[in-house]
């Protein structure tokens, strides 16, 4: 009898902890942006408009995994605010997004939720900037939705297929019914003691920005919705890319593409190549020594690329060059094998 008391006990204090913890992750994060009906379900979005005479076409950013809005716009937004519309949007079942439904599991029924907020915002055509697991929303929206596509803008994109897996937690998470409780009890408290070497990761073999785990709110995703969900997409991803990305080659869009030799999560070598070869007339940035996170690295590099897209004469390959000799003089030098998040793909 003292052992399942003690169980049940232990599941209690669990489940607790989770529900507190969350609430107390949404005080300190509290929803930032409005949230819009798009058709039955809700999208979160921090919509910026734009001067009268904006220098550049309207920017849409999507986040990769685990992310939220937050993490884009404090990347991007001090970079453009005023010179023209900006739209940061959480992706459906992440930040403070509503879910949908099951089609909001796959990039193209995000990049569909896309179109439709953008309708709604007012916004016809956009440059539409991806991030990691953004970058597959954004190859998928240009497919999909051409006539909305202004230019697209990859960095350290996944959009192809790759060998292995995913992570173990992403299957554990998924499973029908041992994902719930995994995310009620398991994946909070542990993601709290991981949290900052997670995301030292990510930007490896890059110092991390100093206030990103404040700036970018990453601990949204450790509430149990939102990182079933981050989980799903996740574990949906390979079989989408391996049927979608035959259909990258009908991308017209002035697209660049801005990838690291030494990230830790993606292999451009599969992914950023793939896109550069698939895409016609793109233009791939390949820098030495940059990790995952060149929205936050080399956002110089990231801003005339988006000038570039709008028509403006930058040379990016130069930029490229100055931005390794900058990280060379921080101390960084050549790939670093550590894996977070998803397999290296």
């Amino acid at each position: 009898m003292i052992l399942p008391f003690i169980l049940l006990l232990l599941v209690a204090s669990a489940f607790g902890f989770t529900a507190w913890k969350s609430r107390q992750i949404e005080r300190r994060f509290p929803q930032h942006g409005e949230l819009t009906d798009i058709g039955g379900y809700r999208i979160n979005a921090l919509h910026l408009p734009g001067p009268s005479n904006p220098a550049l076409p309207p920017i849409v950013f999507i986040h990769g995994a685990s992310g939220n809005l937050r993490d884009q716009e404090a990347a991007f937004r001090t970079l453009l605010e005023g010179r023209t519309e900006l739209l940061f949007i959480d992706r459906p079942g992440h930040g403070y997004s509503e879910r949908g439904g099951p089609e909001n599991g796959f990039p193209d029924g995000q990049a569909a939720a896309i179109s439709r907020l953008m309708d709604l915002k007012g916004m016809d055509r956009a440059i539409i900037v991806g991030h990691s697991f953004g970058g597959a929303i954004a190859a998928s929206f240009a497919v999909l939705h051409p006539d909305k596509t202004a230019g697209l803008l990859f960095l350290a994109p996944a959009t192809h297929p790759w060998p292995g897996g995913v992570d173990w937690h992403y299957r554990v998470t998924t499973a029908r019914y041992l994902g719930w409780w995994f995310a009620h009890l398991v994946s909070l408290p542990v993601g709290l003691i991981l949290m900052d070497g997670a995301t030292k990761a990510v930007f490896s073999p890059n110092r991390r920005r100093d206030r990103y785990v404040e700036e970018g709110a990453p601990a949204l995703v450790l509430r149990p919705g939102n990182f079933r969900n981050n989980a799903i997409d996740v574990a949906n991803l390979h079989g989408y890319v391996t049927r979608f990305a035959p259909r990258y080659r009908e991308i017209t869009a002035p697209t660049v593409i801005i990838t690291g030799d030494s990230d830790p999560i993606v292999l451009e070598e599969i992914h950023s190549e793939g896109l550069a070869r698939d895409i016609a007339g793109s233009e791939l940035v390949r820098i030495h020594g940059l990790g995952h996170k060149p929205d936050y690295v080399v956002p110089d590099v990231a801003l005339a690329a988006i000038e570039r897209i709008a028509g403006m004469d930058r040379d990016l390959q130069a930029l490229a060059r100055q931005a390794e000799t900058r990280l060379n003089q921080s101390g960084v030098s050549g790939p670093t094998a550590i894996g977070i998040a998803i397999e290296r793909k």
